[in-house]
């Protein structure tokens, strides 16, 4: 497209968007006449007017209803398992549908090899959020409640005070920050014993909590 590009500007354009083909050549449209290609590579996100248009147009339009309200419903989400996307949906396929998704190429990476947890490409995560918070914002804040609640029934309290703040449930985020403060601090205290070695995460089952 006659772009004169840095080999840093390619490096960060073909992380921003994963190297999602579309995302390169909607990225390239939007940046014809740019004097600061550097600022708008940084700043490019599914928010972006072209993004927009190609998930309404090109992604959304052509799915089923069922998957449409799928994804619009686990939009808010950040990484998904089934039984988190059956809270979101109200449904029980949450499983089924991560696996169709993932099989249909449809914007979403496995975060681990037994594929129980998954998360959106990132551009078409943000593109989906910015539909759902632009069309429906109340639906918005109740799906991050839902998700809240989600987490702190599976002991992930950092994730459901992420979600009760962005639901704007202030309250609701005090009362979990005070739950897990015991954690906290017992992470603290062993801090120094640990930093000489890797600590991996806990396991978690099928369904996200942890074993």
């Amino acid at each position: 497209m006659g772009l004169d590009l840095s080999p840093d500007d390619i490096l960060a354009l073909d992380a921003r968007t994963e190297g999602w083909p579309a995302g390169l050549q909607l990225a390239a449209l939007s940046m014809r006449g740019r004097d600061d290609p550097s600022g708008f590579i940084d700043a490019f996100a599914g928010s972006h007017r072209f993004v927009l248009d190609y998930l309404v147009e090109e992604v959304l339009r052509q799915q089923s209803d069922r998957v449409a309200d799928f994804l619009m419903a686990t939009a808010v989400l950040d990484q998904m398992t089934g039984s988190l996307c059956d809270a979101l949906t109200g449904s029980d396929d949450g499983s089924a549908m991560l696996e169709e998704l993932g099989r249909s190429n449809l914007f979403v990476v496995p975060l681990d090899d037994q594929r129980t947890w998954y998360r959106y490409h990132h551009l078409f995560a943000e593109a989906l959020r910015a539909r759902l918070v632009g069309e429906h914002p109340g639906r918005a804040l109740t799906l991050h409640g839902t998700a809240s609640q989600w987490y702190a029934d599976h002991g992930m309290l950092e994730n459901a005070v992420h979600h009760a703040l962005a639901g704007r449930q202030v309250g609701r985020a005090a009362d979990l920050l005070e739950a897990a403060l015991p954690e906290l601090r017992r992470r603290r205290r062993i801090a120094p014993c640990s930093r000489s070695r890797t600590v991996s995460p806990p396991p978690l089952s099928s369904n996200g909590t942890v074993r």
